[in-house]
Order: C-alpha cells, then structure tokens, then sequence
C-alpha cells in the first residue's frame, strides 16, 4: 500500500516536472517569438525606410535630370536662335550689302570713263592762268615767287619747267622706293613703295601737271597709298601752305581713308579737321567752297576724288590740283552719262 502511494507521488512529482519544462519552454518560445516580432519589426521599419530613401533619392535624381534637361533644351533653343540671327545677318550683312556695293561700283565703272571725257572737255573751256610770267622767268625765281608768302602757289611739273623743284620730287620719290623710312617724321610717306605705285605718282605729277585721274591699283588701300605719297611730297614743297581735301560719299569710305593715311604718312586724329592739315568731305560743293577759302588764304589745296565718287562737279576742275581715281576702262562694259 505503502509503495504504491510512493509511486503515486513520484509520478504526480514527474508530471509536475514535465509541467514546469513546458511552462519554461513556453516562456522561452513566447520569448524568441517576442524577439522575432521585434526583429520583423526592426526589418519591416528599416525596409520603409530603404524604401523611402531610395524613392526621395530617385525623386531627387530625376528633378535634377528634368532640370538639366530644360537647361539644355533651353541652351539648344538659344543656339538655334542664334544661329538663325547669324545666317540672317549673313544674307543680308553679305549676300545683299555685296551685291549692292556690286552694282554701285559697276555703274560709276560704266558712268567713269564717259564723265571723265565730259570733264575733260569742259576742263578745256575753262579759263585757266596760262603762266607766260613764269615761262619767261629763270627756273629758280619762278621757284621763290611761288612760295612767297602773299601769293598762292600754283604748282606745275612739267619737265621743262621749274627744274629745281621737279628734281626735288623725283629724289623724294626715289626715296621713298628704294629707301623706305618706316619710322618717319609725320607726313613723310612710312610704307613700302613699290615700282606700279611710283609709275602712278611719276604720271599725275610729269604727265598730267598734278591735275588729272590715275587708274585705280584695284583697292582703296593702295589708292591711299599713291596719294600718301603725293601728299608727302607736297608737304615736303610746299610745308604747312599745303592742305588736303578728301571727297568721297559715305562716312565709310572717308572712314577708311583717315585710316589708311593716318597709317601711312604716321599722322594722328588731331591732324584732320576744318583747320588742318587733312579735310574729309561727304559733299562735293563742301570741297569746292572749302578749296575757295584756302585760295583766298593763300594756301594751296589739293583735292583727292574718290573712285566710288558717282557725280563729280565741273567746279572741281578750276583748281590747281586735285586728283581722281578711275577704275580700268577694260573692264567697264557701258558707258552711263
């Protein structure tokens, strides 16, 4: 009986053991399943925020892809604006300015050599000093009366004539060709003058008394560069009684030439002016009336055409000097009067 109750109590004692391992590895699971919640938990809030850091950066990315990509487009609009303005100004700047310097220069080439021969005839007319005081004279007092400082000297070139001034321009011209002085006193001629700039200067002077047109070197540049030499050489002769007129009809032009002979004879912006050495005219009558005024000063003028000059006056012609550049007959296809 003993016994028996003896293995009651043991079997009640193991299941109370058995009971108390299972109350433990309950607890132990509720708690790794508390510790796995808390885990997922963990995981689940980290992913959310993987997640929402990976679409602000992609948000981020592509505003700041939208953004270079409106720049650029706006970039390529710029451009191609741009572009458009360019060949815009390049048809009109070029295609159009070029043909209409064309045409203008063809129709004074076509007007040139008819209005030169008209100007030559009526040149003919005119009532000129015939100069038989200075032919009777000896070379050298016809020389001093023309520089004497009451009277306006009214040069002449011819060969025969005034022989002591006649080799003056031709040493100053053979100067300037064979030993040029590039860093010159201003209004002495600063640039290379070769032997088709010399046969120019050598002709309106010999030739054609220093009254007359020369055929243009196929540039305004280079015209400039015979007149700079004309102009060292009378500047040379005849010092500050000497003045220059310049005519052409645009700004441009006479723009280019105040250039060119600043560059060339090594003179400043100062030397051009109503009372200097240099005078730019738009006007033809404005050059005839300026050349008036100098004559009754006593000075002499020396009156430079341009060769785009369309109309030139008679009026010109009655002075002691002046100058015009004609384009080459040969290549004009008409005559215009």
């Amino acid at each position: 009986m003993e016994e028996s109750l003896n293995l009651s109590r043991k079997k009640r004692e193991n299941k109370t053991d058995q009971l108390t391992d299972l109350e433990k590895k309950k607890q132990s699971l509720t708690a790794e399943i508390k510790t796995l919640e808390e885990t997922k938990n963990q995981m689940l809030s980290q992913q959310i925020e993987v997640q929402e850091s990976l679409s602000r950066l992609v948000k981020e990315a592509n505003l700041e892809i939208e953004t270079k990509r409106q720049t650029i487009q706006r970039e390529i609009e710029q451009l191609e604006r741009r572009r458009e303005r360019i060949e815009q100004e390049m048809r009109t700047s070029f295609a159009g300015v070029s043909q209409d310097l064309a045409i203008r220069v063809q129709g004074f080439k076509d007007y040139l050599v008819g209005s030169l021969q008209d100007l030559a005839a009526a040149a003919e007319q005119l009532e000129l000093p015939t100069g038989k005081k200075w032919e009777e004279a000896e070379p050298e007092d016809e020389f001093e009366e023309f520089t004497a400082k009451n009277e306006t000297p009214i040069p002449q070139f011819a060969t025969q004539q005034f022989q002591s001034s006649t080799r003056q321009i031709r040493d100053l011209l053979d100067r300037y060709r064979i030993q040029p002085d590039y860093y010159g006193p201003p209004w002495q001629l600063r640039r290379t003058f070769e032997e088709i700039h010399a046969e120019k200067t050598n002709d309106w002077f010999f030739t054609q008394g220093g009254r007359g047109a020369i055929g243009t070197l196929g540039s305004r540049l280079q015209n400039i560069l015979v007149t700079s030499a004309i102009i060292s050489v009378l500047y040379e002769v005849y010092g500050d009684r000497f003045r220059t007129l310049v005519l052409a009809n645009t700004p441009e032009r006479l723009g280019e030439w105040r250039r060119g002979l600043q560059d060339c004879l090594g003179i400043a912006r100062g030397d051009f002016g109503p009372d200097r050495g240099i005078v730019l005219f738009e006007e033809p009558m404005a050059a005839v009336k300026k050349a008036e005024r100098l004559l009754e000063e006593n000075q002499l003028p020396l009156i430079v055409i341009d060769e785009t000059e369309e109309f030139i006056s008679l009026s010109l012609l009655q002075f002691p000097l002046w100058l015009a550049f004609a384009p080459d007959p040969q290549q004009m296809s008409s005559y215009t009067y």
